[in-house]
C-alpha cells in the first residue's frame, strides 16, 4: 500500500510540473492529455537542421539519440521517441549559449506540439540546473546521462590515432571516467543517473557505446 501511494504521488508530481512548466495559454492541461505525437528520426533531424547549423552541434545531437534509442530498447521504451528526444534536446543552444538560463525553455517553446509533454519536460530538465525543472522519470534521467556520456565516448575516440569508435572498448571508457582531467566539461555525476535507470556501469557504458557505433559513419567516427 505505501509503495501504491507513493507511486500515486510521484505520478501526480509529475504530471503538475509538466502542465506548470508548459505555456499555459496555448498547452492546456487538457489539450496535453489528449495530445500524441509521434516523430521519425529523419523528420527530427530535419526539424533540428532548421535551427542548428553547426556541424558539431549536429553530431552532438545525433549522438545523444543514438544512445537515448539504446537505453529505450534495453528498457523497452519507445525507441523512436526517445531518439526524437536526444535529437532535438538542444535545437535551441545555437540561440541560447550565451543564456544558458534560457536553454532548454526556448526548445520547449520550439518544439511545442511537435513533441508530447514528456519529452517537452525531459528537454527543459537536462538544463535543471538552470531550469529549475528536476529530472524525474526514466526519459528524463536518461536524457541527461546520454547527453554526458557521449562527450566521454567521442573523446575517447578522438584521442585514439585511428580515431575510430570501432576501436573504443568498453573498458577504455570505464578507465576514462576514472579520469577527471579526461574531458572534464563531461560531468561524471550526469552519468551516473544511469543508476536511476537500474542499469550498472559497465552495461550503461556498452549501450551507449554501441549505439554510437551505429551512426559512425554520420559522427565521423
Amino acid at each position: 500500500m505505501k509503495k501504491k501511494n507513493e507511486k500515486s504521488i510521484r505520478r501526480s508530481l509529475r504530471e503538475h510540473q509538466i502542465f506548470l512548466s508548459l505555456e499555459k495559454e496555448t498547452f492546456t492541461k487538457e489539450r496535453a492529455l489528449k495530445l500524441v505525437i509521434t516523430m521519425n528520426r529523419t523528420e527530427a533531424i530535419l526539424l533540428l537542421k532548421e535551427k542548428i547549423t553547426e556541424p558539431v552541434l549536429i553530431k552532438h545531437s545525433l549522438a545523444v539519440g543514438a544512445i537515448m534509442k539504446g537505453l529505450a530498447t534495453e528498457l523497452k521504451e519507445d525507441p523512436e521517441l526517445w531518439e526524437a528526444t536526444g535529437i532535438l534536446h538542444d535545437i535551441d543552444f545555437q540561440t541560447t549559449k550565451d543564456d544558458h538560463k534560457q536553454h532548454g525553455i526556448l526548445a520547449q517553446e520550439i518544439l511545442k506540439d511537435k513533441l508530447p509533454p514528456e519529452s517537452l519536460y525531459a528537454i527543459k530538465a537536462h538544463n535543471h540546473e538552470h531550469t529549475e525543472t528536476n529530472p524525474i522519470e526514466k526519459l528524463d534521467f536518461a536524457l541527461i546521462s546520454s547527453d554526458a556520456v557521449s562527450g566521454l565516448i567521442i573523446a575517447a575516440a578522438l584521442v585514439r590515432p585511428d580515431k575510430q569508435l570501432s576501436e573504443v572498448k568498453v573498458k577504455s571508457i570505464t578507465k576514462k571516467f576514472k579520469q577527471k582531467d579526461f574531458a572534464r566539461a563531461c560531468s561524471r555525476e550526469s552519468m551516473m543517473l544511469y543508476e536511476k535507470l537500474g542499469l550498472e556501469r559497465g552495461k550503461f557504458f556498452e549501450i551507449a557505446l554501441e549505439s554510437l557505433k551505429q551512426i559512425h559513419e554520420e559522427l565521423d567516427l
